[in-house]
């Protein structure tokens, strides 16, 4: 089974500019057979997000026309405009709408449904995509459109302007993409305006921006997010973010957007796996989207010096939106404009500098959450995610059925590398179900083929064992498809365990159901809406690795050794130290400090190669 968005790198389809031209040629040649006498050209099956899609495709056609002056395609792109013009502009507000603060204002509006009153929420949006392709056929005009259409195509663009931030009220799905689509709409729009009048659009983008977008991100690992649909960030949108981000530096320069883009591009590097998998975020958990974030990973990728590249695309809309058939559909065709005018190339160097929430070398990767615990473990090609113990999830000590991971204190980080191995220990204060104080610290090393994993906590009583992960995904080609086993060992015992009893909250890695389709059904909003991560934090137990302790360990300690994604023996030795705890293991020998650490309170590690 194979996941079903989870493909392959978008660095890998070719962005140089006959590449492009190859792709408008085929957009021309199926547009052109499409285009019904009314000058449609929508895709026949489309039903939503239809409100700008016909104009989308107008503006590949005028930008192919552009590059190759191609003589059939100004009649085309005059008819195309006139359609929209005359059949897709609505005046009239929706019935049961619900976002209005002026009803009856008459200014025009895109809708998600051509139907009066299906769907109305869509709208807002849906505006927003048809001011950002208006204001491209405005800009690919010159020579194309005569005086009249283009000034009732610059008239409903300032229409839409003035629905989004004067008729409605802004942003009402606080979905950061789509918020910063308005602003990049608005900067846009006000090149094409009376000075006057441009300056203030432009103006009140930046206010909207600042107000409205910016004093509301949210913080996650370290970074200040625009929110998307109940968090911090969207595997979906959050890219599509970076891309509006992109497209706002390039066309105003004002340095805000280079700098919240640079911050946005360092979170989702350090999300990222080696082999571009990620998993995350609110709304659509596993799904990633296509061409919508090559603008803005190519470009932030470039400014951070990381290889944002290696993101798992929706290869079938690697290009442009299309529809169940494959053929092309007109929405979000902004984004191909934006990225064929753009000369920004990929990046394709891996950044190799040490981040607090990420450690990456090779084919291993662990990305940490906030609390410095893996949200996804990398090695061999498969991904291991944090398990679930009675409502509890993550990796570390188990007790009684009490994970042991939730820091009650600071958390110190230490990365260090050292003859080929790069290592990072986390120590953190937690307590006990009986509120006793335990340091846990956990030194995860790695040689680029696999990771090592040493887990020291004062000694428990009963019987401890380590949560270590649940196997959930591996590469096969351009997919990722579902398992549920891993290439995992332990010094001690190892057992991989599965739920009792079903139900949605016992996720069974061995059933064919994704970890989507679970948070979705666990969430309190209908699929499309609202935040999936609060649905999965439902989750009761999952299918777990359990690992027992290190036999002959220190007798005040409970020490778990795991390697994962190397074959082989593994019989690590663990023995007390002046300075803190040894751990000899076939590839390398390890010293994790004692838990008072440095004059900075960070326990001392040491590492070297055997």
């Amino acid at each position: 089974m194979h996941l079903p968005y989870q493909r392959g790198r978008l660095h890998d389809l070719p962005d140089d500019p006959a590449a492009y031209d190859t792709v408008l040629a085929a957009v021309t040649e199926e547009a052109l057979a499409r285009l019904t006498p009314d000058g449609n050209l929508e895709h026949p099956a489309a039903v939503t997000d239809i409100g700008d899609t016909s104009l989308g495709v107008t503006s590949l056609l005028a930008l192919a026309w552009q590059r190759t002056g191609d003589p059939r395609l100004p009649e085309a792109v005059r008819r195309g405009l006139a359609f929209h013009l005359r059949e897709r502009v609505f005046t009239r507000d929706n019935p049961g709408y619900p976002n209005l603060r002026v009803r009856d204002s008459g200014l025009p509006y895109a809708r998600y449904v051509l139907e009066e009153g299906a769907h109305p929420v869509g709208d807002w949006p849906s505006t927003v995509w048809a001011l950002l392709q208006a204001v491209n056929v405005l800009d690919l005009a010159e020579g194309l459109v005569d005086d009249v259409p283009r000034g009732e195509l610059r008239d409903v663009a300032h229409g839409y302007w003035r629905r989004l931030t004067e008729a409605t009220f802004f942003n009402p799905q606080e979905a950061g993409n789509q918020a910063i689509g308005c602003v990049v709409g608005g900067l846009m729009l006000a090149r094409h305006l009376p000075v006057a009048e441009g300056e203030s659009v432009r103006s009140h983008a930046m206010r909207l921006y600042s107000d409205e977008i910016r004093a509301r991100r949210v913080r996650d690992r370290g970074a200040l997010l625009p929110p998307e649909h109940g968090g911090a960030y969207d595997n979906n949108y959050g890219p599509i973010s970076l891309s509006f981000l992109a497209q706002a530096h390039r066309v105003s320069g004002e340095p805000v957007f280079a700098e919240d883009g640079d911050a946005l591009a360092r979170y989702l590097d350090a999300r990222l796996t080696t082999g571009g998998f990620d998993l995350g975020g609110p709304r659509y958990s596993e799904q990633h989207c296509g061409f919508e974030a090559v603008l803005g990973l190519r470009r932030f990728g470039g400014r951070i010096g990381a290889d944002l590249g290696r993101y798992r695309g929706d290869t079938r809309w690697g290009r442009h939106a299309t529809g169940p058939d494959g053929a092309v559909d007109g929405h979000f065709a902004f984004m191909l404009v934006w990225q064929i005018q753009d000369t920004a190339r990929w990046h394709r160097t891996p950044r190799t500098a040490p981040v607090r929430h990420q450690l990456r070398a090779g084919t291993v990767s662990v990305a940490f959450d906030d609390r410095m615990t893996p949200s996804l473990v990398e090695a061999a090609g498969t991904y291991l995610l944090p398990a679930a113990v009675n409502r509890r999830h993550g990796f570390g000590p188990v007790l009684d059925g009490f994970l042991l991971s939730r820091p009650m204190g600071e958390v110190r980080v230490r990365d260090l590398e050292s003859d080929g191995l790069t290592a990072k220990l986390v120590s953190k204060p937690v307590v006990t179900r009986d509120h006793v104080l335990r340091h846990v610290r956990s030194l995860y090393v790695t040689d680029g083929a696999g990771l090592w994993t040493t887990v020291a906590v004062e000694r428990l009583d009963g019987d401890p064992y380590l949560l270590a992960g649940m196997p959930y995904a591996a590469d096969d080609g351009d997919r990722v498809r579902r398992v549920a086993s891993a290439e995992v060992a332990s010094a001690g015992t190892l057992r991989l365990t599965h739920p009792r009893t079903g139900g949605a909250d016992r996720f069974d890695a061995r059933a064919r159901t994704t970890q989507e389709e679970t948070a979705f059904a666990l969430a309190a909003d209908p699929r499309g809406y609202g935040n999936p991560d609060e649905g999965w934090h439902h989750l009761v137990a999952s299918t777990a690795f359990e690992a027992g302790p290190v036999p002959g360990g220190p007798e005040d300690l409970h020490v778990f050794a795991v390697r994962y994604g190397s074959a082989g023996p593994f019989a690590p030795v663990v023995e007390r130290a002046p300075e803190g705890l040894t751990i000899r293991t076939e590839a390398f020998t390890a010293l994790i400090g004692n838990p008072a650490g440095d004059a900075r309170g960070v326990p001392e590690t040491r590492i070297r190669r055997r």
